[in-house]
Formats: structure tokens, C-alpha cells, sequence
């Protein structure tokens, strides 16, 4: 059996090819995908050849965002049937070293992720009309909402696991600086863990945007408004209860710790490469700084609360673009002015 793939060659080189499924084991699930989100870690694979020192370095199938219908199931898989919706989970942690054994398996020393770069051979992905995977990364989404509504579970998983780092937020007032695709299911997943208020920044009016519809009560255009943050919040030690920093701008991350109120919590979403702290600020107001990688059971729950319609990805999602036509979609992605989640459909 055969399968069409977007494979990545090098930076700017991704090709529609005909690859092998493979069998399906025992334990294993034969998915056809529907639908495909493009990630930042896509994009950057596309555009830069790699995420800082990870390099594609191979020809490599990308993707970790989908979802499909089940079409044949192993001997020993029970969880899922033919004909079943599912969303497939992309992380394959490896269940036996120690992080793994201590439940923390999203830092799993052995982890297989799609569409990954990291190791060698390099983990291939999701961007296929046909992929085997393990019964235990299928998860049901159910007929009530689109396939690519279900492939946005991976992206509302990582919302998910930061709010879980976070603690409790009922009644608290949240910060969001930077409202892409993350920062704004994370809005959604803020907005169920029952925060009074959440303010969300950003650069662009399409975030914005798709930050209001997921549920921010007051949104600020940086660009157009660049000290409206600091003046409106920073007044008594700052104004928050949390800040989810979804930018990895370094810049960004400072600009945080005059409006946090004493005690308050930033968590770092957003990766970048080394920056300044402002150590003072930090030890004088008693902040946590958290960071945030990932997740783990945050899946299972992101495609319940899609499944049975408690959240709303909709807003997030700006384009559709056939997966033959890849490469048009990292050119439509660039565009923060107009985009948000592009999903590519393997229809």
C-alpha cells in the first residue's frame, strides 16, 4: 500500500511523493489524515532549514497537527473502530526511561515526535493521505465538528499544558503577549479555567481578532499603541495575576514584569535564544517564572472539549489549502496580517 507525503528535501524544497504505509501492527491504527495544521515548527523547517541548532538534515514527511478517519485497526486494538474520527496525537513517548516512568513522559529521553528534526534518522510526520500510528495516539473527536477543527487539538494541547503549569486561574486577571494560533486557543483554554479578565497583546489585527473571539476580554495592538500596556497596568506593582508569554521575544518577556503584581506567575510559552532578565524585579515582587513544554494527558482532554463543542477552534483557523499545494500554503502563512492556522486538506 502506498501513500502521498509532503516531504521536506532541504530549506524552501517540499515534494508531493509516493511513499510505503508500512503494516499495521498488532496495536496500531491505519488513519486516513483529512486534515493537517502547519505549525511555527513547519514553517521554520520551510523557510530556515531548521529550529536554531536543529537542522533538516534528510528528507523528512512534516507534519504533527492532523486528524482523520480510522480505516483498519490492529488485532489487539479495541479503543478505536473503521470509520471512526479521531485526532492523532503526535507525541511517542518511549514509556520506560525514567521521566517517562515518573509520568512526565513530554520530556521523554527516547521520545518520538512527528515530524521532527531532532533526532537522525529524523521522526517522520503527519502530512500523508495515509498514517500508521498507535492505538494509544488516536483519540475520538466525533461527527460534530470539522476534521480540521479536530486536527487543532495538538496546537490547543500545548494552550492546555501551559495552564496547567500555571495553577489555578479562577477569578484571575491574564495577561496573553502574543495572540498566533498557540496564544489564542491557550485565550480559549484561560477562558475555561475561569480567569475574571484577560488581556491580550499583539502586533497585528488578525490575532486580535481571533483573541477576542476565543474569549479575551480587551485586546492591545502593540504596533499602534506601544505604551498603552505599561501605562494602563503597571501603576501600584502591577496589575496581573498571570502572564502566559507566547512571543519568545526577549523584549516581550521583560515588559511583563512591571505589570505582574506581586506573587503573580509568568509562563513562558514562546521559545527563543538567550535573553536578559530583570533578576531585581523578579526577586523584589517574589515572581514565578515557569516555563512550559509540550504535553502529555492535555491531548486526550483538547479533543474532548473540541469533540463535544466546549471550545471553539474556528476563530483560529484562517485558511484550507489542498496539501498539493504546499508550498502556496507556507507562502499564505507568512501573512500575520490576515492568518492564523492554515490547514492543509488531504481530501
Amino acid at each position: 500500500m502506498k501513500t502521498r507525503a509532503c516531504v521536506l528535501h532541504a530549506q524552501e524544497d517540499v515534494r508531493i511523493e509516493t511513499l510505503e504505509v508500512g503494516d499495521v501492527g498488532p496495536q496500531q491504527v491505519l488513519v486516513r489524515i483529512g486534515a493537517g495544521g502547519i505549525c511555527g515548527s513547519d514553517i521554520h523547517y520551510y523557510w530556515e532549514g531548521g529550529i536554531g541548532t536543529i537542522r533538516v538534515s534528510e528528507p523528512i514527511v512534516m507534519g504533527h497537527e492532523v486528524a482523520g478517519t480510522v480505516e483498519a485497526v490492529g488485532s489487539k486494538v479495541t479503543r478505536v473502530r473503521p470509520g471512526d474520527r479521531v485526532g492523532v496525537n503526535p507525541s511517542r513517548p518511549c514509556g520506560k526511561c525514567k521521566f517517562c516512568q515518573q509520568g512526565l513522559q513530554q520530556h521523554c529521553l527516547e521520545m518520538q515526535y512527528f515530524g521532527s528534526a531532532m533526532r537522525k534518522p529524523h521522526t517522520h510526520g503527519g502530512f500523508r493521505d495515509l498514517l500508521v500510528a498507535e492505538d494509544f495516539q488516536c483519540e475520538l473527536v466525533g461527527d460534530q465538528v470539522s476534521i480540521g477543527e479536530a486536527a487543532c487539538a495538538e496546537p490547543f494541547s500545548v494552550g492546555l499544558h501551559a495552564v496547567n503549569q500555571a495553577g489555578s486561574l479562577l477569578g484571575k486577571r491574564v495577561l496573553v503577549t502574543g495572540a498566533g494560533p498557540i496564544g489564542a486557543l491557550l485565550i480559549g483554554a484561560v477562558r475555561l479555567a475561569g480567569a475574571q479578565e484577560i488581556v491580550a497583546v499583539d502586533l497585528s489585527e488578525a490575532p486580535l481578532k481571533a483573541a477576542t473571539a476565543m474569549g479575551a476580554t480587551c485586546v492591545i495592538n502593540a504596533r499602534q499603541e506601544p505604551d498603552r500596556l505599561l501605562a494602563d497596568y503597571s501603576a501600584d506593582k502591577g496589575y496581573f495575576d498571570v502572564v502566559f508569554e507566547c512571543t519568545g521575544v526577549g523584549a516581550v518577556l521583560r515588559q511583563a514584569f512591571p505589570v505582574i503584581a506581586p506573587r503573580g506567575t509568568i509562563v513562558q510559552v514562546g521559545v527563543s535564544g538567550p535573553t536578559e532578565i530583570p533578576i531585581n524585579a523578579l526577586v523584589g515582587k517574589e515572581i514565578k517564572l515557569v516555563g512550559t513544554h509540550r504535553f502529555h494527558q492535555e491531548y486526550a482532554v483538547a479533543a474532548r472539549l473540541i469533540r463535544e463543542q466546549r471550545i471553539d477552534v474556528r476563530p483560529v483557523i484562517s485558511s484550507t489549502i489542498p496539501m498539493e499545494r504546499i508550498a502556496e500554503a507556507f507562502s499564505v502563512v507568512r501573512d500575520r496580517s490576515s492568518q492564523m492556522k492554515v490547514i492543509l486538506s488531504f481530501d
